[in-house]
């Protein structure tokens, strides 16, 4: 007696679209698909397909599985146990259990197979059902109208209703009782196996379609840094481009030290996971992923063989290391390099300006500026934001001007600096932190002070000059935060004075200079670029 075998009810006859299960989907037809995914559980000779057809009997021999074929066979109810008693009760002779599979549901796989085998062994049911949760407000129907809401059961409002229903993907049972023709056809304790999405049916050419799009996605993975040292571009770089994305699969992996990257991420409720005690490399390749984009800076050749060996492709942003040579792809909007290829995109032409600067309104020039800007970035690990707030803030006390200032999410000197605005007692100093809208933060300013990252492209775009002060060495290799594009570039921060950054400040609030950069930043549009990098990515992830 063995343990358990699989049944697959394939009957032409009751194809709701002709030729259903020998036409292709996706490449491969249902009939074929459901052997496959059989054939991943068990060997061939304990398969059996239940068909009517001709046609599917041949796939099943060339297949190598067993079939049983009637001609006269169509199902004519839900009740498919009943309608398949006589050969579940044939196969009661050979097996303790059996797993009834259906070719209509192509989403199936083997995982989900094991997984409800498990669950049902574990539990020590005489039954499983494939279920799925539906919740519906329901109606009385009088003659040709709704005659009201029907009164819930359950203390819910009225005519809500929270419903368990069969998928009929997968059905698993005990065989022995099937043998005593007066016994149910699920006899004892059935448990629910809740499939989700990969539950769906074809019942229709709307069916089809969706199983088809959804079989034919890709895997894009997503591998971000994020922590106090490097910032937090990467993580919101990587989200804004994961929300382009609706054709595909996406997830997220992040290195071991980014706590910060993870906890961003699954405000978004992508899947996401974090780099254990393997490889990074195998963190990733783990995920079975078609596509990865790196944005994690310098990548390795060692890193980089092993998903390229693996036979995925890889897009990497920022990468001036060793393996950027082996990607498919480097995207480094930060740094203006003439030697760009199709391999290597450069430049301000690659940055991806968020959506929600695209409604922003873009600040006209004010001879007496009113507003000033401060903000680090994500998480100013070394609060320059404080140092800098110290050296103007007595002159935009004087002059009577309003200071923003802008902390990002991974911010760790909130507390000390709420506390330090108590003390200034300033009303024109106003702190925001983890802002959701940024465009917003910049509307109205005349002037910022911020370090070298993406932010210089947004302040750009929102015509707002601004002095620039790189938080490291790799920022400052960030050319784009020059005078010609309306920037003063004062140095990297712990090589400049107090009194050099004083100097500077009250330079770039006469009206002449501020003008001239703010003219400067007039003919930048990144408008189209996001597009444009997402062509490029969709065309890599859909190459064959």
């Amino acid at each position: 007696m063995k343990e358990r075998c699989i049944v697959i009810p394939a009957v032409k006859k009751n194809a709701v679209i002709p030729d259903q299960l020998v036409k292709k989907l996706a490449g491969v037809t249902l009939m074929e698909r459901a052997v496959h995914t059989a054939r991943d559980v068990l060997s061939g000779q304990d398969i059996m397909v239940l068909t009517d057809s001709q046609e599917i009997s041949l796939i099943c021999e060339r297949m190598g599985v067993r079939f049983h074929r009637n001609r006269d066979l169509r199902f004519t109810g839900l009740d498919i146990v009943g309608q398949m008693r006589g050969l579940l009760a044939n196969l009661a002779e050979e097996y303790e259990h059996c797993i009834v599979l259906r070719a209509s549901c192509p989403l199936l796989t083997w995982v989900d197979v094991e997984d409800a085998w498990k669950h049902y062994r574990h539990t020590g049911a005489d039954g499983l059902v494939t279920v799925r949760k539906l919740r519906h407000r329901l109606w009385n129907l009088r003659d040709e109208g709704l005659g009201g809401l029907l009164d819930p059961e359950d203390g819910s409002h009225a005519g809500e209703k929270k419903l368990v229903v069969e998928s009929r993907a997968l059905l698993i049972l005990r065989l022995a009782p099937l043998a005593n023709a007066q016994s149910p056809l699920v006899p004892g304790r059935v448990v629910p196996w809740f499939l989700g999405d990969r539950a769906i049916e074809i019942q229709g050419y709307q069916d089809w379609w969706i199983c088809e799009r959804l079989l034919e996605r890709r895997h894009m993975v997503f591998v971000v840094a994020g922590w106090p040292a490097i910032g937090m571009g990467h993580v919101f770089r990587a989200l804004m481009l994961a929300h382009e994305i609706t054709s595909h699969k996406v997830s997220f992996v992040c290195t071991r030290e980014s706590e910060l990257a993870v906890e961003r991420i699954a405000e978004k409720d992508y899947p996401i996971i974090r780099q254990g005690d393997e490889t990074l490399a195998d963190t990733v390749l783990a995920q079975r992923p078609d596509l990865v984009i790196n944005d994690i800076l310098n990548t390795s050749t060692d890193y980089m063989d092993r998903l390229i060996d693996a036979g995925v492709r890889c897009i990497n942003f920022e990468d001036v290391g060793a393996g950027a040579a082996r990607a498919q792809l480097v995207i480094n909007a930060l740094y203006e390099d003439t030697s760009a290829t199709e391999h290597l995109r450069c430049g301000p032409a690659y940055f991806c300006l968020r959506d929600e600067f695209l409604n922003a309104v873009r600040n006209s020039f004010r001879p007496e500026p009113k507003t000033v800007l401060v903000t680090f970035g994500g998480t100013d690990q070394w609060d320059c934001s404080r140092r800098v707030l110290d050296i103007i803030e007595p002159i935009c006390r004087g002059a009577g001007m309003t200071i923003r200032l802008v902390a990002g999410p991974g911010y760790a000197h909130k507390d000390a600096m709420e506390a330090h605005l108590r003390k200034l007692h300033n009303p024109c100093v106003h702190f925001t932190w983890a802002t959701n809208v940024m465009s917003r933060m910049m509307e109205g300013a005349d002037l910022a002070i911020c370090s070298a990252g993406r932010t210089v492209y947004e302040l750009a775009h929102m015509r707002i000059p601004a002095m620039v002060l790189a938080t490291h060495e790799r920022e400052a290799r960030h050319t784009f935060a020059r005078p010609r594009n309306g920037f003063a570039f004062v140095g990297i921060m712990d090589r400049v004075s107090d009194v050099k950054i004083r100097n500077v400040f009250l330079a770039m609030l006469k009206g002449e200079r501020r003008r001239r950069f703010w003219e400067r930043q007039n003919h930048l549009d990144f408008t189209p670029n996001k597009a444009r990098v997402v062509g490029l990515i969709q065309a890599i992830l859909e190459e064959q």
